[in-house]
């Protein structure tokens, strides 16, 4: 099993920033393109172990992991509403 946390981070973080935005584009584009910019800008974290599970759940309680995420949400966020491309594959 070979997984990204990252993606899960991104994920949970999403889901409570999200709450702040109103009167933005939730749509599943936008939500995909929010998700794809964050991750390019975090580092991937890779596990393929329980202990790498484990490793990934300390990393997530550290404060500075956590506002270093929740950072590049709110700046991919930012970036989706200003040039929404939900329209453009239609």
């Amino acid at each position: 099993m070979l997984k990204n946390c990252m993606e899960i981070f991104v994920e949970n973080a999403l889901h409570v920033v999200l709450k702040e935005y109103e009167g933005i584009c939730k749509c599943p584009k936008c939500i995909e393109d929010i998700k794809a910019i964050s991750l390019n800008h975090l580092k991937p974290l890779y596990v393929v172990t329980e202990q790498g599970q484990a490793y990934m759940k300390v990393n997530e309680m550290e404060k500075q992991f956590q506002a270093d995420v929740i950072q590049e949400v709110v700046r991919a966020i930012e970036i989706v509403s200003q040039n929404p491309k939900h329209d453009e594959f239609k």
